[in-house]
């Protein structure tokens, strides 16, 4: 058995299944994978990466089998698809995603394609194991899935903690002793046992902290909106194949943009973080509807609408819509009075954090600095946007009506 010296959880005995394959090419590339992407232009500290987590993932997937009495291959098999559950994450984690799940038609956890043959199914064939089984509970399907992939999993409850720790924020804590030892299986679903009601609250609270000073940051959303961008005019403008982009690391992806002439600016302006302004930052309220659930070609359309009556290049508008609020945490089942109840049924906080979500949630539209005043006043106009009694800033500070 190898102990490895983790950052949050002390020491991490791998053995098994997961010692071979942390060896693996597919795990090894995690080391050079940020795991808050753009965010490290935010908090300089937020440097840890995509392997470290999947470690951690890993250390709790063990904990939390331990205490459901689950042991054997179901053990392993579970422990492998905790180590791997990342491995389908192209460069930049969740940045890219939109674009492979576009070009190639995945989903970062859809990983049967990677597990299918190669280095990573030998090492799970030597250990007895199906990859296909391992890939589906890293999909969230099945019993044992929900911990890997499900409202509360171990996967949430170690990147909380993780990045609160690597940011310095002090927001994503989380009693990871309480909540693994609260564990159970109710007719086949993972639940939290009677009298911790306030237990899946505070994962609620943590994220809801999380997405408002660390995830959802406007810093990190317009920068993530660029990489984007021109990670879309890489692979248009180039013979880049999708499947060997979505291979890549930050670092490989970072040379490859800085080296054609479509892509170089916007490789530029991201390492020297001379990032895109916001031109127009609007609540919930004032944005129509049709523009807050727009899909990525609605989006495009529209940015191109408000650069041809801005007057401004295409590539100068960026329209950043979050998409509708949603708290997945919310449905967390929980043991009341010996019936499971989902969390939102029983807890008055989860009302109260979906209202700060819908508070908190902003629409941005984002332009070079020169540019961001001529965009926003053709942004409020294109967007039909109407303040009321809601806020719509606009970077020439124009009164919105």
């Amino acid at each position: 058995m190898n102990a490895i010296k983790d950052s949050v959880h002390d020491y991490v005995d791998v053995d098994g299944v997961a010692r071979d394959l942390l060896d693996a090419e597919a795990v090894q590339r995690l080391r050079y994978v940020k795991q808050l992407s753009t965010v490290r232009l935010v908090y300089p500290s937020a440097n840890h990466t995509r392997f470290e987590h999947s470690l951690g993932v890993y250390h709790l997937a063990g904990r939390a089998l331990d205490q459901l009495g689950v042991d054997g291959s179901r053990a392993e098999a579970v422990q492998a698809a905790a180590l791997l559950h990342d491995v389908g994450h192209g460069p930049y984690g969740h940045q890219t995603e939109g674009i492979i799940r576009r070009r190639l038609g995945r989903h970062h956890d859809d990983i049967h394609g990677l597990l299918g043959e190669g280095e990573l199914a030998a090492v799970l064939e030597s250990h007895g194991l199906d990859a296909d089984v391992v890939a589906d509970l890293v999909a969230g399907e099945g019993e044992l899935g929900q911990l890997v992939s499900g409202e509360l999993d171990v996967d949430r409850m170690d990147y909380l903690v993780r990045d609160a720790h690597h940011t310095g924020v002090p927001y994503g804590t989380i009693d990871h002793g309480r909540l693994l030892r609260s564990l159970t299986l109710v007719d086949g679903d993972l639940a939290l046992a009677e009298g911790n009601v306030a237990t899946a609250e505070s994962v609620l609270v943590a994220r809801a902290l999380m997405n408002a000073t660390v995830y959802r940051h406007h810093v990190s959303r317009i920068a993530g909106a660029m990489l984007e961008r021109v990670c879309e005019r890489l692979l248009d403008a180039t013979d880049l194949a999708p499947e060997e982009f979505a291979r890549m690391t930050d670092d490989e992806l970072m040379a490859a943009l800085r080296r054609h002439d479509e892509t170089a600016e916007g490789a530029a302006r991201l390492a020297t973080r001379d990032l895109y302004k916001r031109a127009v930052w609007a609540e919930l309220d004032a944005v129509p509807e049709t523009v807050v659930g727009a899909d990525h070609e609605r989006v495009r359309a529209l940015e191109t609408e408000i650069a041809e009556d801005a007057g401004v290049p295409e590539r100068a508008v960026i329209l950043d819509s979050p998409g509708r609020p949603s708290m997945p945490e919310s449905s967390t089942r929980v043991v009341v009075n010996g019936d499971v109840r989902r969390l939102h049924e029983q807890s008055a906080l989860v009302q109260g954090l979906q209202a700060a979500q819908r508070t908190q949630w902003r629409l941005g539209v984002y332009a070079p600095e020169e540019l961001a005043e001529t965009v926003g006043r053709a942004a409020v106009a294109v967007l039909d946007l109407d303040a009321g009694d809601a806020t719509v800033e606009t970077a020439a500070g124009d009164p919105v009506r």
